[in-house]
Parts: C-alpha cells; sequence; structure tokens
C-alpha cells in the first residue's frame, strides 16, 4: 500500500524534484516505510514519479518504489494490492519474465509492460497506478474497478500531474487551484463529491474501471476499461438456494485470497452481518486467533455494537480487542480528522472510521472490512423504502392525507432512537413518492431537504443537481433487463455512492494511520453474483439482505442475524446540539459562508437553530457545512495563490 505522484511535461520545462519530493511528504502518512523519487530528464517528455511506501508484501527493499523494468525502459507506481498477483506472475514467467521481488508491484510493472491497457481486466485487486515507457514515451494511469483506492488528476496544454491525496496535488504545484462551486453544491445535498470532480476546479479524481493514456505531447480522454452492468457475465439467477451456496463459496474464496500478507492482519468487526462473514471465513482462511477490533460509545448505547462484536468473536474464537471511547475522546479528535482531510467530507461516520482504524494499527497493518454488502445486497433501509412506498400508496388517500401525514409531522424525529429515525426516514419518502425508483433514490440520498434547500441562494441548484444525478443513474444502469428497478438502484449506488461516500471515507481514514484496508465484498465474482440475482433475493416482505442472511444461517449467531440495522455512526446530531456548539459558530462565520457566494448564512443560523430547538434534525447537513467552512478555513491561501 502506497501513496503516488507524478508530474509529465509536453514542453522541454524540467520537472522539479523539490515538488515531488514536497508531495511525498504531504503522503508520508499513507507509506511510511519508504519514499522514492524518480525524474527522466534525457527524453521529451519530462517525467518525474513520486511514491510512499507502506510495506505489505515483500518488505526488503526489492519492493521500493518507483520501479523499473526492462532495462530501464517500463517505470511504475503503485498504489493497492493485487491479490490475483502470483497466478499472473507464473504466466509471465512462461512468457519469459524474469522477477527479483516476491511482491505484487513488479509484477503489476511486468503485466502492463508486456500487455499495456489489456493487463487491467487481469488484476483483482485495489489500485491506483501509474505506468511509463520511456522508448515509446506513452504511458497510462489507472484505477481499480469499484474505486477501492483513490487517484487525482489534472491535465492542462503543459502536462500532467496526479497523486493519491488532494494535498499532494498542491504541493506539485501546477497551475491555479479555484473553487468549483457545482463541487459545493453537491456537499452539502448529499455529503459528499462524486467522481469526477473534486473542489477544485481542473482537478479531477479518475473515476472507477478507468484508465488514461499520455503520450509526449497530450493526454487522452479517460477510458473505461469495466463496466459492472454491461461485463457482468451472469445475467439470470434463479435457483435461491443454489444462489446462496454459490455466494457462500464465493465469499470463502475472497476472504482467502484478501489474506496474504506479509504483516499482521485483522479484521473490523461491528457486530453486523456483513463484518462478522468476514471474520467467520477469515479465521477458516488463517488457522489461528483472527484479531478483531470494535468500537463503543460510553453512555451512548443506541450507538454501541460491542456486545454484538464479542458475540461474534466469543463464535470463532477471535483475539478480540475493543475500544469504548468517551465524549471528550471523540470530540478530541474531530479537530485532527477534519484537519487531514483534502477537501470537505460531510460523512460525520469518518469520525469513528478513522478513531477504529487508529487503534487498529496498533496491532495490525491491514484490515479486512465489511464495505459494499450494504451496496450489493439491500443493506440500507431507503432499499426496503421503496417497497414501503408502493404499499403506503395503496393506503386511501383520505388516510394519508388527514392522519398518517399530519401524524408524521408532529411526530419529533432524530437518529437518536429507532422510531425516531424511522420517521425521519420516512419523512424522505413521502418527497416524491410518485416519482420511479430512481428518481425517487436520488431525492431520498440527499442530506439537505427540500424545507432546507433556503441554505442555498440559488434554491434551483438543488433542482439541477437532482436532474443531472438523475441523468447520470439512468446511463450508469442502461442495459439492465428493468432500468428502473432495486437492481437499477442498488448498481447505481455501487458506481456512484460507493466510490464518492463510503470508498473515499473508508480510505482517508484508513491511511491516516497507515492503515490498508481491504475489502472482499468488492471481489468481481462477488459483485457479478450479486448484480445477477434478482431483487426479491435482496430485500423481500421487509427483509433487507434476505440471500446473506439466509446463506448465513447457522453459520452466524442468530442475534447478528436478526438484530436491526445500525449504522457505523457517532451522535453527532447530540454533539451539535451541545458540545460541539462553540466550534461550529468559531467555524461556520458570515464570513466564511458568504465567501462562497452559493450559501446563505441567515439559512444557516435558522438550521442551526431548529436542530438545536429539536424541532427538525439536520445534523447531517450542518456537519457537511461545518467540514466545508473547516477545510475552508485551512485551505484559503492555497485557493488565492497564483502559481
Amino acid at each position: 500500500m502506497c501513496g503516488i505522484c507524478g508530474i509529465v511535461h509536453f514542453s522541454e520545462q524540467p520537472v522539479a524534484r523539490e515538488a515531488l519530493e514536497e508531495a511525498c511528504a504531504a503522503l508520508r502518512h499513507r507509506g511510511p516505510d519508504h519514499t522514492g523519487t524518480w525524474i527522466d530528464a534525457h527524453w521529451r517528455p519530462p517525467m518525474g514519479l513520486g511514491a510512499v511506501r507502506l510495506a505489505v508484501l515483500d518488505p526488503s527493499p526489492a519492493g521500493h518504489q518507483p520501479m523499473h523494468h526492462g532495462s530501464g525502459r517500463y517505470h511504475l507506481v503503485f498504489n493497492g494490492e493485487i491479490y490475483n498477483y502470483r497466478v499472473l506472475r507464473q504466466e509471465l514467467i512462461g512468457a519469459g519474465d524474469h522477477f527479483a521481488s516476491d511482491g505484487d508491484t513488479e509484477v503489476v510493472l511486468a503485466a502492463c509492460a508486456r500487455w499495456g491497457t489489456d493487463a487491467l481486466p487481469r488484476f483483482n485487486g485495489m489500485w491506483a497506478l501509474a505506468f511509463y515507457d520511456s522508448k515509446t514515451r506513452q504511458g497510462f494511469l489507472s484505477r481499480d474497478r469499484f474505486g477501492i483506492k483513490p487517484l487525482f488528476f489534472r491535465t492542462h496544454n503543459r502536462g500532467l500531474t496526479f497523486a493519491s491525496e488532494l494535498q499532494a496535488m498542491v504541493a506539485l504545484r501546477e497551475g491555479d487551484l479555484r473553487l468549483d462551486a457545482d463541487a459545493v453544491v453537491q456537499h452539502v445535498q448529499f455529503g459528499y463529491i462524486a467522481h469526477p470532480s473534486t473542489i477544485y476546479q481542473g482537478v479531477k479524481r479518475l473515476s472507477p474501471g478507468h484508465y488514461l493514456k499520455f503520450d509526449a505531447s497530450r493526454t487522452r480522454s479517460p477510458v473505461r476499461y469495466y463496466n459492472p452492468v454491461s461485463d457482468c457475465p451472469e445475467r439470470i439467477v434463479a435457483d435461491y438456494r443454489d444462489t446462496s451456496v454459490t455466494l457462500r463459496r464465493r465469499l470463502a474464496d475472497a476472504v482467502v485470497c484478501r489474506r496474504v500478507s506479509d504483516v499482521p492482519i485483522g479484521a473490523f468487526l461491528s457486530g453486523g452481518l456483513d463484518s462478522s462473514i468476514v471474520v467467520r471465513h477469515l479465521s477458516e482462511a488463517i488457522g489461528r486467533p483472527v484479531q478483531t477490533f470494535a468500537v463503543g460509545y460510553a453512555g451512548q448505547p443506541a450507538y454501541d455494537e460491542t456486545k454484538y462484536a464479542r458475540l461474534v468473536a466469543s463464535r470463532f474464537g477471535a483475539d478480540h480487542h475493543e475500544l469504548v471511547f468517551t465524549q471528550q475522546r471523540v470530540l478530541d479528535a474531530i479537530p485532527r480528522i477534519l484537519d487531514h482531510l483534502g477537501e470537505p467530507v460531510g460523512d460525520s461516520s469518518i469520525i469513528p472510521t478513522s478513531l477504529v482504524s487508529g487503534f487498529a494499527r496498533q496491532f495490525v497493518t491491514v484490515a479486512l472490512s465489511g464495505d459494499g454488502g450494504d451496496e450489493l445486497f439491500g443493506g440500507y433501509w431507503r432499499y426496503l423504502g421503496h417497497r414501503s412506498i408502493e404499499l403506503y400508496n395503496r393506503v386511501p388517500a383520505a388516510m394519508r392525507l388527514l392522519v398518517l401525514e399530519p401524524l408524521l409531522r408532529a411526530f419529533g424525529s432524530a437518529k437518536s432512537s429507532l422510531l425516531a429515525n424511522r420517521v425521519r426516514q420516512f419523512r424522505k419518502l413521502l418527497r416524491c413518492r410518485e416519482a420511479g425508483h430512481l428518481a425517487r433514490h436520488v431525492v431520498w440520498s440527499r442530506i439537505l431537504a427540500p424545507e432546507a434547500e433556503g441554505l442555498l441562494i440559488d434554491p434551483a441548484q438543488a433542482a439541477a443537481r437532482d436532474g443531472h444525478t438523475l441523468e447520470l443513474a439512468r446511463a450508469l444502469t442502461a442495459g439492465l433487463d428493468d432500468p428502473d428497478s432495486l437492481n437499477a438502484i442498488l448498481a447505481f449506488d455501487l458506481q456512484y455512492q460507493l466510490p464518492s461516500d463510503m470508498l473515499h471515507k473508508v480510505d482517508l481514514a484508513g491511511m491516516m494511520h497507515s492503515l490498508e484496508v481491504r475489502v472482499p465484498f468488492l471481489d468481481p465474482a462477488v459483485v457479478s453474483l450479486a448484480l445477477a440475482a434478482p431483487a426479491d433475493f435482496k430485500v423481500y416482505r421487509g427483509l433487507r439482505k434476505r440471500i446473506l442472511t439466509d446463506a448465513y444461517r447457522g453459520r452466524l449467531p442468530d442475534e447478528v442475524l436478526d438484530r436491526p440495522k445500525q449504522g457505523f455512526e457517532v451522535p453527532i446530531g447530540e454533539f451539535l446540539r451541545g458540545p460541539l456548539r462553540d466550534m461550529f459558530h468559531d467555524t461556520v462565520t458570515r464570513k466564511v459562508v458568504e465567501s462562497f457566494g452559493l450559501l446563505s448564512y441567515e439559512a444557516v443560523t435558522e438550521l442551526y437553530a431548529e436542530h438545536r430547538g429539536r424541532r427538525a434534525e439536520h445534523a447531517d447537513v450542518l456537519f457537511a457545512v461545518l467540514s466545508l467552512c473547516w477545510w475552508y478555513h485551512r485551505n484559503r491561501l492555497v485557493l488565492t495563490r497564483t502559481n
């Protein structure tokens, strides 16, 4: 696992080693074990590569980067892990290649040298890479199928720059950095900035499953080498029992191949279904107690899952580690986490994810997680909501309008209790109950409620963003048998929200502490089966993750299989009402809010007053505004700098 960066100039302008070294310093947390740079100043284009290394496979110097091959002709920087590298290595040896290391980076380099971009579909893993051929003066950037690893880039007539994080892009000092207004709107409306956008104009993130070629004079447009909808080889899965068996086998295989490591490995264990499945299979695979990690909250039982984690750990004989947060410990961590972000992140679950990552890093270097299971198998309540709203629409209109909806409006909504949270969620469902599945889903995925759209000076921007997202959802799900169905929603979230929010958050939080996080649910074989399965295999008669639950009935404790879904969160809403009040007011000032030219300070204060007075639940959007303003305080000088 590493952080990478690079500069390509299309003119004779030399590459500044100082810029590469500064970018590597900004990435040091991603790779504390080694730093390397390489500059090819003898050919046009002048090229420079940098990498910081977290040594996971073959920790010897033979695995250091940048790595070179073919008598110095081929060059690579690589962030990630390729789990089938040993199989590819044998194929390459048979074709005449020789290897000096036992890790996967040299295999990736040899594969790219021999097969070019055709190597990418052969990889089973997570990666962001840059490959360059000095002889042809051509190269390419690439990102893994599902966007587990990040890669940012910038193209202009002078050249190309790229890096694993935005702080490193800033350090490369290539051009002005200006705020992207549409990204700000997207951030406060959905809580994340989706690929290919970033908070900076002109700085993009390479989309999942894409590569970008460059040569001596230009960059090409990104090309998609993997589409989970059109490239899914399985189209119809009819037998539920057989599919359950196949799913269990594929998940076991996915965990087995992700156990490869020359450093200590463990697993996050929330006590939820997905992480429990991972722990079960990892226990079987390594044949010794798995190191597992869970966190809880003192005095906050609604956010504490440790009793379920202990139950699973005991069942499989895990070496279980548990950290119970005090309120003060969480509050003390928030400024450090916000300081780390290269762009604002509106998902407050980055806080516990960072804390559990730092805790796990005291014991292991690699941790497996259950991310992706909800998006593949319908784990979130909003997926069940599509079924719920269909039933609700059958209720006589008079009953809905005169009785049920007034009760929903009168009842308090919050995240702090199950009932109040369900009320909050169902209110969201009612926003557009007559729309189609994808249109409903776009609106339900918002954190900015219609009644809070006054936050935007031009509320029409919210509708425009909804429309753009819906258009994109339809494009990403084109080719499905039913393009406006629950399966379409799951396929859209897999390609859009998962990499832009969840995986982005996990990468930032894990690598902040030099912890590599692997995600078995995003093995291509598991994804293929999930996409092919009928929707009622996933959400059925009030059940979410139906097939996962049935596949592991008798193999996991019933208490885990039958428990209500619980998000991995902190009580950010309560914190904003109390101990974060001063931080919020000191950060979200009129001067900063109005500097964006997009947001109304009066609306912010009204939303905060409603939230604090428990007249409404605005925790998500208020945290997004806090994160945005904190980021601006930290980066305003960068935004005004002229290069």
